[in-house]
């Protein structure tokens, strides 16, 4: 949620924080806003609606100044206004405050400084927190950098805020506690930013901020860390590898198109240095250096929400068939709260594009408290689900703008498909020439992606079934085996992006309730690639067909029985089955995308989503 930027040093502030804030947008677009120390003066500017909004009403306004912050917002308390937008001053002007997270005792907070005489403008938390600043501040006459542990120390909830004091304007005082927060370090300057992206254009050089940890970054002193119970710590300088031209739309139109786009290179880059070609073997180095307790796990419980529990269910299938390990897939969300039975031999596996999910976090301190071995599937490098676990992998998806996920889903799928592939050889599961035809066939996947994309660039067919459907308000999606949770993905994608309502089922269960909402009006979507129950789905689009249902049909280059009852057909090539969802997924990516730019909806930033979800 909600995305911070800040920096101080010689350079002007307000195009960096303004790049920024363009390169956070995913993260929110609600609101956006600035503070800019300029001319002895605290200057707050701050708009509803998005990046460019606060661009165009900054026009004539004065912006100058070398030290400022920004943030870009994603609503929790208090509806998107100008009033309710970051930042917040404090009562007495001297303070701005860019918060994200949730301060779960804001409320006996606020009654006890309204109790002080403080007035508040907002309904947001975060103006009770630069007020509670700034109340410190005033009974303990210490500074700006004090006054925010000791306030702090007063709070809970999850957060990661930049303070800035006028009176003291030579630094600013940066925290985090369950929402990340990274500092870069420059010559004679500093960046503060929730991720790496709005600094790699100025420094590879970072410092991934600690759960409880202040920092202080100043222009004299240069950068002081400590934890919320005044113990130094010693900052950890790592060195990010990242490209700007990621984060560039490329020429195409929307940064999801982009994205789907890049899947052949994006799961090659997976697979790269993770296959030996040459002797056709799998090696993950987390794996291999937990080798035993992977061999002997009693079972692997797979926490995630959203997209990524999908991958996390195509895991299901792929681990319990080809390892034979008991797998449960549960929502990180649900686990948390329900007191699950976890024990020493299980190994709980936490899938997570951001790794900052703070659900999926909660989850795996549940289960490290509980003796469980702790894994971590991520893309961003240096996030904390990267730093909590025991081991990982990182899926190297590169940085994904578009709300709606598509690269890093893929890369997920290709990083599980290794891991099953790893754990039945190294378990004995699998026959060695069983081993080596999957090992081969995944190896082909890209430039098979490469081919499917290449088809729908020259007969257009996925756009023109999406502009069959775009004005469609239900669709349903199912799918058997393997490709179960591919159905599940495509309704979920359909929804985020086109607000179309879509529900994704198991092909068999749609006789027990979605058969009654069937009829001429509604696309039924049905990836029929399944080699092992072709016959089954092959009834179960006779059955959509009985009902006058329209079916879009997935299915294997060279399909004959489908093709002929289906109204409309998209082919993949062929493929083994276990590797159909990598190939499955992107033309219902595809076809979200097409009906969503044909309904006009915002596809990189639909609406009410983000895309790192860090509050519950």
């Amino acid at each position: 949620m909600c995305g911070i930027v800040a920096y101080i040093g010689q350079k002007e502030a307000y195009p960096i924080l303004i790049k920024g804030l363009q390169r956070l947008e995913y993260r929110g677009y609600d609101s956006a806003g600035v503070a800019l120390f300029n001319d002895g003066n605290l200057n707050i500017l701050k708009r509803k609606g998005k990046v460019n909004d606060l661009l165009q009403f900054s026009k004539d306004k004065n912006t100058a100044g070398n030290i400022g912050m920004g943030h870009t917002r994603w609503a929790t308390h208090g509806v998107p206004n100008n009033t309710n937008a970051h930042p917040h001053p404090s009562g007495d002007g001297d303070l701005a405050i860019i918060h994200n997270g949730i301060i779960e005792n804001y409320e006996p907070l606020k009654k006890a400084l309204k109790n002080k005489g403080h007035i508040f403008t907002s309904d947001t938390d975060t103006e009770v927190l630069v007020h509670l600043i700034e109340e410190v501040q005033r009974e303990t006459k210490t500074d700006i950098a004090e006054a925010v542990r000791l306030a702090l120390s007063q709070v809970i909830g999850a957060y990661a805020i930049v303070v800035l004091d006028q009176k003291d304007p030579t630094r600013l005082v940066a925290a985090r506690k369950a929402s990340p927060l990274v500092i870069g370090i420059g010559k004679d300057d500093f960046y503060l930013a929730s991720d790496a992206t709005p600094i790699i254009e100025y420094t590879k050089n970072v410092v991934y901020l600690n759960d409880e940890e202040i920092a202080v970054v100043d222009l004299k002193n240069g950068l002081e860390i400590k934890t919320i119970a005044n113990e130094p710590q010693v900052p950890v300088i790592q060195e990010i590898h990242m490209e700007v031209e990621r984060l560039e739309k490329g020429g195409y139109d929307h940064y999801m198109l982009k994205e789907i786009y890049e899947q052949p290179r994006t799961i090659a880059d997976c697979m790269r240095g993770r296959i030996d070609s040459k002797n056709n073997r799998i090696y993950l180095g987390g794996i291999m250096e937990h080798k035993k307790r992977f061999q002997n796990a009693k079972r692997i419980i797979i926490v995630a929400c959203g997209t990524s529990w999908h991958s996390g269910l195509i895991a299901e299938y792929l681990i319990e068939e080809l390892a034979r390990i008991p797998v449960e897939v549960e929502y990180a969300s649900e686990f948390r709260y329900r007191n699950p039975i976890v024990g020493e031999g299980d190994i709980v596996i936490a899938l997570s594009q951001s790794g900052e999910t703070a659900d999926t976090l909660a989850a795996l301190e549940i289960a490290k408290k509980r003796g469980a071995m702790i894994y971590g599937i991520v893309n961003v490098v240096g996030s904390s689900i990267a730093r909590l676990t025991d081991a990982g992998s990182y899926i190297h998806a590169g940085p994904e703008i578009g709300v709606a996920s598509t690269k890093a889903f893929t890369g997920q799928v290709t990083l599980l498909t290794m891991m099953a592939l790893n754990l039945a050889h190294e378990r004995g599961t699998i026959s060695e020439s069983e081993y080596q035809k999957l090992i081969i066939e995944l190896e082909n996947v890209p430039n098979k992606i490469k081919e499917l994309l290449a088809n729908n660039e020259e007969n257009s067919k996925i756009k023109y079934i999406a502009s069959v459907f775009q004005n469609a308000e239900n669709a349903l999606y199912l799918g058997r085996g393997y490709n179960f949770p591919i159905a599940l993905e495509g309704a979920l994608k359909l929804k985020e992006i086109s607000y179309i309502h879509a529900e994704g089922y198991p092909a068999a269960e749609m006789k027990h309730g979605p058969i009654a909402l069937i009829d001429e009006n509604m696309p039924v979507v049905v990836v029929a690639t399944n080699h092992s129950a072709y016959e089954k789905i092959l009834s179960n689009i006779q059955e959509v067909k009985a009902r006058k249902g329209r079916v879009v049909a997935i299915v294997e280059q060279g399909d004959v029985h489908i093709k002929n009852i289906a109204d409309f057909v998209i082919e993949i090539p062929k493929t083994a089955e276990p590797l159909t969802p990598l190939l499955a997924v992107i033309p219902l990516q595809l076809l979200s995308y097409h009906i969503a730019v044909m309904r006009e909806c915002n596809v990189d930033q639909p609406r009410n989503l983000a895309k790192s979800v860090t509050v519950e």
